[in-house]
């Protein structure tokens, strides 16, 4: 007889749209032996402008989907949907481990010499309390400038993360911040790491350029180890990413194969 075994079921992460991958980069570096569910809400991207009630709405479809695909855990891979609706969905499934984003603030503010520190990040993100609460309790000692570009999300949706249109809009609103001496930069969305090649023309090799990525992936790990979760690949079966969106996968599939450096754009299934 079978026994159906919750280790071996995937990791359930979700974002706006194709932002989290960045996150998944992490998260399959550290833990390469888990099975991931992505579900990039592409139908519905950007976040961002979006009011918080209408985010906590998007969040709980999402979650619900991986969940009903049988997801053993959550990664909340966007900063805007985690602020907004990382405690509402711990309240609707409170036997799932959920793990969610927090800007990378702290370390910015000790690492920063200049003693003023950058956070780049949507709409929404800037103006969540959750933001705030963490500038006030780790960044008191540094002044913390904060830009939230409208369209810079969508660029990286559309692959365009080195075009010039995507340059000047950096530019735009990076360099007042240079301009007030910030030497820390917090890219405070999923989708910004996939600019750093762009932000690091924009700024030079004087701004120290930091994300939250690595820390979801230790955070997953052990949420995976608390819960008993993680998966011990008992079978010679390597590990599989399935991808969902809801939007057009014949647009996000190319996208993702140019951010994850995929030969060919993977199978995308509708969601």
């Amino acid at each position: 007889m079978l026994t159906y075994r919750t280790d071996t079921q995937p990791v359930g992460i979700f974002d706006s749209g194709v932002g989290g991958l960045s996150v998944l980069q992490e998260i399959t570096k550290l833990l390469p032996l888990e099975n991931i569910l992505y579900y990039a809400d592409s139908g519905n991207c950007p976040y961002g402008p979006r009011p918080a009630q209408e985010i906590r709405h998007l969040a709980e479809n999402a979650a619900a989907f991986l969940l009903e695909k049988g997801a053993k855990a959550l990664v909340v891979a966007c900063n805007t949907a985690s602020t907004a609706a990382v405690a509402y969905l711990r309240q609707l499934w409170p036997q799932v481990p959920i793990v969610g984003m927090v800007p990378a603030v702290k370390p910015a503010a000790s690492l920063s010499q200049s003693g003023v520190i950058g956070v780049l990040s949507t709409q929404a993100t800037s103006r969540a309390t959750a933001l705030h609460e963490v500038i006030d309790r780790f960044a008191h000692e540094v002044r913390v400038l904060i830009a939230a570009p409208p369209g810079l999300v969508e660029k990286v949706e559309a692959g365009e993360i080195a075009s010039l249109e995507t340059l000047a809009l950096l530019e735009e609103y990076l360099e007042p911040m240079l301009k007030e001496k910030m030497d820390v930069l917090v890219l405070g969305c999923t989708h910004f790491p996939f600019l750093r090649p762009a932000l690091a023309q924009v700024l030079g090799p004087a701004v120290q350029i930091i994300d939250s990525g690595e820390a979801v992936a230790r955070q997953t790990r052990r949420v995976l180890e608390q819960s008993g979760g993680l998966n011990p690949n008992i079978s010679v079966k390597p590990a599989e990413i399935i991808f969902y969106t809801s939007g057009d996968p014949a647009q996000v599939g190319p996208v993702i194969a140019r951010l994850l450096n995929y030969s060919q754009p993977p199978i995308i299934q509708p969601g």
